[in-house]
């Protein structure tokens, strides 16, 4: 099993207080932390990475996307524990050359998939996964434990898997680093863990940390984010901000009819008052309709709905998008 975090580094300083500051949108104002040139990685016939250029930090960036569209070996990459088969990565000053050691001296990271020593308790595994981190980073490790209420002289094998994902948080949020590459931190969490998650990363973000993070759940980390990276198969699809992307999605409205109901008349109607990129689907008995407005949402409904002649919708929705429909309605493909 490879450690969560070997080796001590260096920390770095800039503030990210959340997703809704502008100070920490993109990390325009500052140089970028995080580089990545044209990555690219095969497993022999399969592109998992298909050349992938990114500039992040300072702040939180997310990288989302559905599970087997690359984001894992690209983070893997970036930490020097795949080597790329071409491009650059630079991770806080570092050029990830040789064994990549000197940007694990400068980052830490957690791992989407969970592999630990169940015989271990807790405290002894956060001892084990720190090694090499300096005197201070078990203390802040068993800290934010003590935050989470995991406890720490359980033998691992007894923890939930929430629990042990919240294990390796802790464990990649203790060593004093100027960068984190955390994947899925949040996956299998319930809400309250996820918020007591979210919250570390911010505090974190505040004192400098440069926090990329992977998620194939946009609801997860849309508002830890200041910064969304969208990748499909192995290539980016879009770089946008959090506020760009939720400012978008709250204008798709989403219609459903009767099954039986006239498609085209309706699209007609909707196009007529402005409504465009419609998606139509008919699932389950019922015809659905997805349509991307240019206006505050409930005034083009008030202007549908008073159309004559036109079947009246049995289910109407907007502004909340899953991520495989905001795939699909924002950016024109099938993320899921």
């Amino acid at each position: 099993m490879r450690s969560a975090i070997p080796n001590p580094a260096p920390a770095n300083t800039t503030r990210v207080p959340d997703s809704t500051d502008a100070s920490h949108s993109t990390g325009a104002s500052s140089s970028p932390v995080i580089v990545a040139r044209a990555v690219a990685r095969r497993f022999g016939d399969k592109v998992a990475v298909a050349g992938i250029d990114l500039a992040a930090g300072p702040g939180i960036t997310g990288l989302l996307g559905p599970n087997g569209s690359g984001k894992s070996t690209f983070l893997r990459c970036l930490y020097g524990l795949v080597r790329p088969d071409a491009g650059e990565i630079v991770v806080a000053g570092a050029k990830l050359v040789g064994d990549g050691v000197a940007i694990r001296r400068r980052a830490a990271y957690a791992p989407g998939e969970i592999a630990l020593y169940g015989e271990l308790p807790a405290r002894e595994h956060l001892e084990w996964l720190l090694r090499g981190r300096g005197h201070g980073a078990l203390e802040r490790a068993l800290a934010l434990a003590a935050r989470l209420e995991l406890p720490m002289d359980k033998r691992v094998r007894s923890f939930s898997h929430g629990m042990k994902r919240q294990l390796l948080v802790c464990a990649a949020l203790a060593p004093e680093v100027p960068v984190r590459i955390l994947d899925e931190p949040t996956e299998g969490l319930d809400p309250t863990k996820r918020g007591q998650v979210l919250e570390m990363l911010f505090e974190d973000a505040s004192r400098g940390t440069t926090i990329l993070l992977s998620s194939h759940h946009l609801g997860e980390v849309d508002r830890a984010c200041a910064r969304l990276v969208f990748v499909q198969a192995g290539r980016i699809l879009a770089d946008e901000t959090t506020q760009a992307v939720k400012s978008r999605a709250a204008r798709v409205v989403r219609l459903s009819f009767v099954a039986g109901a006239d498609d085209a008349r309706l699209e007609r109607a909707m196009l007529d008052l402005g409504g465009a990129t419609i998606a139509w689907q008919r699932r389950d008995g019922e015809l659905r309709a997805s349509v991307r407005v240019a206006e505050e949402p409930r005034d083009w409904l008030a202007r549908f709905l008073s159309l004559p002649g036109l079947p009246a919708p049995q289910a109407i929705e907007h502004g909340k998008l899953s991520l495989a429909e905001l795939y699909r309605e924002l950016y024109g493909v099938e993320g899921c």
